[in-house]
């Protein structure tokens, strides 16, 4: 096969993941606006949640939502102000949702990479120096992996806090917003991510150091070492890379408990402070934002998936 076709083969899947991610982005919107208008009571109540306005305020939103329109004609026009960035309008914080969303994301963001990047700085090296050792050693790292994939995010969250900040005083106990008050509520993030990562890592290790390949490699007489992270570390990487994706959408939920434990700014914080307020504009934009970016990593990982394995490049469709 030549590198035209190949490159071909390449461009179409690309396109078809773009195709599909926007199939489903579609979805999101329209369940966000079916959500909407499901909600009991008017629509206009539902946007301004426990909030009280003036009669001129609600008179403004049935005209920037179209209310008073039929049906069809407000979900055309709800799809057009999506496509223009526009999520409406928090009437409690008296901001835009874009606004909003757009002043809690760096802090959000932060913590996200922070904590899977932490978790694949720990895990790779576990599952390298673990992949079939003796019994022992894996029985301890499964043992290890075991409670931490069973300790729930928000209770490690309140162990760390209690243990290095309260007790040894080693980092800000809350509303730190540096590179200490972050070290914390990453850990605890990390904790069930590292765990779930070295254990797919290991398997995909242990079945590839059975592969043919990884024997003629140590027949030449190369070091174990070498085996394991110059050939099969990088045939294992696609299962552990395939989870990570799955495990950052996994990870967003994951902010909302650490960030009011931890009492920082962020995305989680303030979802939870708009479902607690029943500010809908803010809920139905951080849901859209998250699909989001859960369709823009998963679309990452798949071009990712080519330059990781050459093998897949050949069998795109």
């Amino acid at each position: 096969m030549g590198d035209g076709e190949v490159s071909r083969r390449i461009v179409r899947t690309v396109l078809v993941r773009l195709g599909t991610s926007l199939l489903v982005l579609w979805g999101a919107v329209t369940a966000a606006f079916v959500a909407l208008h499901l909600t009991p009571g008017s629509v206009v109540d539902a946007l301004i949640g426990s909030n009280t306005v003036t009669p001129q305020v609600r008179a403004q939103i049935i005209a920037d939502y179209g209310l008073d329109r039929p049906l069809w004609r407000q979900y055309l026009a709800y799809l057009g102000r999506i496509l223009h960035g526009d999520l409406g309008r928090s009437y409690q914080l008296h901001e835009s949702v874009a606004s909003a969303l757009g002043s809690q994301l760096a802090p959000s963001l932060q913590l996200t990479l922070v904590s899977i990047g932490l978790a694949l700085i720990v895990s790779t090296p576990l599952a390298l120096f673990t992949a079939r050792r003796r019994r022992w050693i894996r029985a301890l790292s499964s043992g290890i992996e075991l409670v931490g994939v069973s300790i729930p995010t928000f209770w490690a969250a309140i162990l760390l806090l209690t243990v290095f900040s309260f007790r040894l005083g080693w980092f800000p106990a809350a509303g730190a917003t540096g590179f200490g008050g972050l070290v914390l509520p990453a850990v605890a993030v990390a904790i069930p991510v590292t765990a779930l990562l070295t254990q797919v890592t290991r398997e995909g290790l242990e079945r590839v150091l059975e592969e043919p390949f990884v024997l003629t490699a140590r027949a030449r007489g190369m070091s174990d070492a070498g085996v394991r992270t110059r050939h099969a570390l990088r045939h294992a990487a696609l299962p552990a890379v395939t989870f990570a994706g799955w495990l950052f959408g996994l990870m967003l939920g994951a902010l909302v408990p650490v960030e009011q434990i931890f009492s920082r700014p962020g995305l989680g914080q303030l979802l939870l402070t708009a479902v607690g307020g029943k500010d809908l504009p803010i809920v139905m934009g951080v849901v859209l934002f998250t699909a989001l970016v859960y369709v823009v990593v998963s679309s990452t990982l798949d071009v990712l998936y080519l330059v990781i394995d050459p093998r897949l490049r050949g069998a795109a469709r």
